[in-house]
């Protein structure tokens, strides 16, 4: 329930002004977002880089209706991506796109050409491109897209998320040489009739996924904060022999820190997923929706409390 509440929040534009406009959001936002510019994000970048992580960086923007915006964050990605071969932080850092930022919504050929606009600068960059996975209505185009991009951009991330009872099988059918494969629990909320819906299902669907990912040749990204998951996946891992540099763990940008150290620690690669822009409230309440104690320190934060 309290999910749902905050999932529909993020709707709202009058609590995204009053949220926006209280005087210590900036303070919390801060832990989960790395500021609004190219010069925060590769900063941010620079930072975790030295301390042994690997990044990816998401401009936040998504749901765009107008095509001059799609443009505009297109440039942003390209922009990006010549900051951070200039800065030294490639291949270590990738960018991650919405397409519905890109132009989805408005024409498939738009947000075609931009992703591999994109692609070319990371390309250029020597980095990489991972295309993220919105609600469930999109994965079809999502998924029909990146096969597309894959053809002259091999490298080409892709994201599965697995409260879809559909993700299994794009699991099989992805797990392929050369295939890198995030794996989420998902963060839209999404009807019974195509997702499942206790934390229990899900995990148990993400377990189910991640032995199909390992058991194939691709690569896969676990991106999950689940202590459960983690324990679970660090032994499956060993179960399937896999090398360390076969597969990676991915966490968000503020979000278990200590752990995302622990593990690097342990000689695994971990990545961290790192928002940047103006556009922070959309994503932040669903980083608030998939982990409940998130929102007890943004409300503790918001009336003043420590």
């Amino acid at each position: 329930m309290m999910r749902s509440a905050i999932l529909a929040a993020a709707r709202s534009p009058q609590l995204e002004q009053l949220v926006s406009a209280a005087p210590v959001s900036r303070s919390v936002v801060r832990r989960f977002v790395a500021g609004t510019t190219t010069e925060d994000a590769i900063d941010a970048s620079r930072a975790l880089v030295h301390d042994g992580l690997a990044v990816t960086l998401d401009f936040l923007g998504e749901d765009t209706e107008d095509a001059g915006q799609a443009r505009a964050a297109t440039e942003a990605y390209v922009e990006l991506l010549g900051a951070l071969g200039a800065a030294g932080l490639t291949p270590p850092t990738e960018v991650s796109v919405k397409l519905s930022a890109l132009g989805m919504l408005l024409d498939e050929k738009l947000a075609s050409d931009n992703v591999l606009a994109i692609c070319r600068a990371a390309d250029a960059a020597d980095t990489t491109v991972t295309i993220d996975m919105e609600d469930h209505t999109t994965t079809d185009a999502s998924l029909d897209l990146l096969l597309r991009v894959r053809k002259d951009f091999p490298e080409t991330g892709a994201v599965l998320q697995a409260y879809l009872r559909r993700t299994e099988a794009d699991c099989r059918d992805l797990a392929v040489a050369g295939s890198r494969i995030r794996l989420c629990k998902g963060a839209y909320d999404e009807p019974e009739s195509v997702a499942y819906q206790s934390d229990l299902e899900v995990s148990r669907s993400y377990v189910r996924c991640a032995n199909v990912l390992l058991a194939g040749g691709g690569y896969p990204m676990f991106a999950t904060h689940d202590p459960r998951l983690v324990a679970i996946l660090e032994d499956r891992v060993r179960w399937y022999d896999r090398p360390v540099d076969t597969f990676e763990f991915q966490m968000l940008y503020g979000v278990r820190p200590v752990e995302q150290r622990r593990l690097a620690e342990l000689g695994y690669a971990v990545r961290v997923y790192v928002p940047y822009g103006t556009q922070w409230y959309g994503y932040l309440m669903r980083r608030l929706a998939e982990r409940p104690a998130n929102t007890a320190l943004f409300l503790r934060a918001l009336v003043g409390r420590k």
